[in-house]
């Protein structure tokens, strides 16, 4: 019971500091402390991701920058391909899945490490009424959102990511929303998405309870602890800690990945 808490506050923690992207290292901690699969450890995670992006997409909501009608169109999306994610999970070897979350660790290490300018098309699929200032939705900006709802609903079915390193550079990349704006946005989708796949895996019947529910007593823990201390860390510092952690997590997958 102590040490799924104990993991469970860890991920906690890492969702209160860096909002959604930090649920991503939820399921590598599960494989590689307490030996599961990657089957195993997705649903697990997705609770935990579920619950850290649902406090922030409340807190967004109360704010009024939410994006209602791109959150649910990406929502949308992502719930259709989350079972494609799940079903190739299931027929895919456990050694190949953890090799790709190692190098997606790498990936996610990589890009918050670095402190260059965001990279913005020259000219947004999808722009903004500049007297409504909603989103002008036209068939460029359809399937732009269409593209992005898929490829994080597909990442988190099949690995138990929220995906939120996907949607997050996407939205910035794609519109000219404000960071605030994408943040809450993405948050919505990945609280949808993730809700998604958990009550699939429930269908399935493979979530292993007595692992899970210290796991997200420990999340929702770590989430409050997380947020209240957050303001004390600058940003710089906790970008470069989170990333070492995700290059350290992701030599460890690589060697148990290649050790099977």
């Amino acid at each position: 019971m102590f040490l799924p808490f104990l993991l469970g506050g860890t991920t906690g923690l890492l969702l209160g500091l860096t909002g959604a992207g930090g649920g991503v290292l939820a399921s590598p901690l599960l494989i590689l402390v307490l030996h599961q699969s990657v089957t195993s450890s997705a649903p697990i995670a997705l609770v935990s991701v579920c619950v850290g992006a649902g406090v922030g997409a409340w807190m967004g909501l109360r704010q009024g920058i939410v994006r209602y009608r791109a959150a649910l169109l990406l929502s949308l999306t992502g719930l259709a391909m989350s079972p494609l994610g799940i079903y190739v999970a299931r027929k895919v070897p456990n050694t190949p899945l953890i090799l790709v979350f190692a190098l997606l660790l790498l990936f996610q290490g990589w890009r918050y490490w670095q402190q260059g300018p965001v990279q913005q098309d020259r000219e947004f699929p999808c722009r903004l009424d500049e007297v409504s200032g909603r989103i002008q939705w036209d068939r460029a900006c359809f399937w732009t959102m269409l593209r992005m709802g898929g490829l994080t609903g597909f990442l988190s079915g099949l690995l138990g990511v929220g995906g939120g390193f996907v949607l997050v550079p996407a939205l910035r990349r794609h519109t000219p929303l404000t960071l605030h704006s994408v943040t809450a946005t993405s948050l919505m989708v990945l609280t949808l998405v993730s809700l998604g796949g958990v009550l699939q895996w429930l269908a399935i019947g493979q979530i292993q309870w007595r692992l899970a529910t210290p796991f997200l007593a420990g999340v929702v823990t770590g989430i409050v602890f997380g947020r209240s201390q957050m303001h004390r860390l600058g940003e710089t510092h906790m970008r470069r800690l989170f990333s070492l952690l995700c290059f350290g997590v992701a030599g460890s997958l690589l060697i148990k990945g290649l050790s099977q």
